[in-house]
């Protein structure tokens, strides 16, 4: 029988791996949040001209505003018709039909201005807010609710604390490649993205929840087998389910991701990389930590670490 428990630290190393980057990343960058989140305008333009950054740049600073975010948007109309989102501070009405005046004025027959989305800096803060709060709720009520769910298995609470962990790991990882995104591409993240996180928190425990599931029926089933045994048995019971599931998950936003339109692409790359992690921290991480608290791994690391420097001496 393959032993997945066995080499559980190798899995820890790898998410290690990703995770530390992106949490640099994090940390050193932070994420580049839009017009949601930091309040101001969002414009589309579309204008017969092919890598116009600079030309736009220009039209808006004839208003004494700097440009914060410019972005093509890819397309098979260019160069006829070349689309671009540009976020600025807010914009007054006045501001706003200046713009799109000078915008006509400069690419005559253009349809110019297309789209306007503004939003102001109280509500975006507001918006802030709500997201973490949000997210912080998510995490009490999953802790909660799985430690109840597992009453009956020894030590319920620790599901539900491997759960958590499985399900900050799975955040860590979209948060962080977004915030290498943003410091590379200038992808920022919006309120699509917070819908995106929060999709990813319910896929992750509904998945861990199936093993963890498969684990307390083998607890009572396997009464006589070592407790690593019967999570190593429970995770290939669960296996291929759990990654035929995902496996069609991601084959239908890799087709929405490929064939889709600018507006929502990072929306379902976040997605993408979630399900990836949550599949895997869920096979590969919470399950294992269940392994680790059960034997008390951690306390003998430690109790070794102090142990070695007194010999030592």
């Amino acid at each position: 029988m393959l032993n997945v428990v066995g080499k559980r630290y190798y899995y820890f190393l790898l998410s290690l791996i990703i995770i530390i980057p992106g949490t640099i990343s994090l940390i050193v960058n932070q994420l580049k949040l839009g017009t949601d989140f930091t309040g101001g305008t969002e414009i589309t333009l579309q204008i017969p001209q092919k890598n116009a950054n600079s030309s736009i740049i220009g039209v808006y600073s004839k208003l004494g505003k700097s440009v914060d975010f410019i972005q093509p948007v890819l397309g098979t109309t260019c160069p006829s018709k070349c689309q671009y989102i540009v976020r600025t501070k807010e914009l007054t009405n006045k501001q706003l039909n200046v713009l799109k005046s000078d915008v006509k004025k400069q690419w005559p027959g253009s349809e110019g201005v297309i789209t306007v989305n503004s939003v102001s800096g109280t509500i975006a803060s507001t918006l802030t807010e709500h997201a973490i709060i949000a997210v912080i709720a998510a995490a009490v009520a999953i802790l909660l609710y799985i430690s109840f769910a597992f009453r009956n298995a020894p030590h319920p609470f620790r599901f539900g604390t491997a759960a958590i962990i499985a399900m900050l790991h799975d955040v860590l990882i979209v948060l962080g490649i977004f915030s290498i995104l943003g410091w590379l591409l200038n992808v920022e993240v919006d309120a699509p993205f917070m819908t995106a996180m929060l999709t990813i928190i319910g896929f992750s425990v509904h998945d861990t929840i199936v093993i963890f599931d498969r684990i307390r029926e083998n607890l009572a089933r396997r009464t006589g087998d070592p407790f690593d045994v019967i999570v190593n048995h429970s995770i290939l019971q669960s296996f291929v389910r759990s990654i035929n599931t995902s496996f069609t998950v991601v084959l239908t936003l890799l087709a929405v991701f490929l064939f889709t339109g600018q507006s929502i692409r990072f929306f379902v790359l976040a997605m993408l990389i979630g399900i990836i992690s949550g599949t895997y921290s869920s096979i590969f991480n919470a399950s294992q930590i269940l392994v680790v608290w059960h034997n008390n791994e951690l306390a003998r690391f430690f109790r070794r670490g102090r142990t070695e420097p007194a010999r030592a001496a």
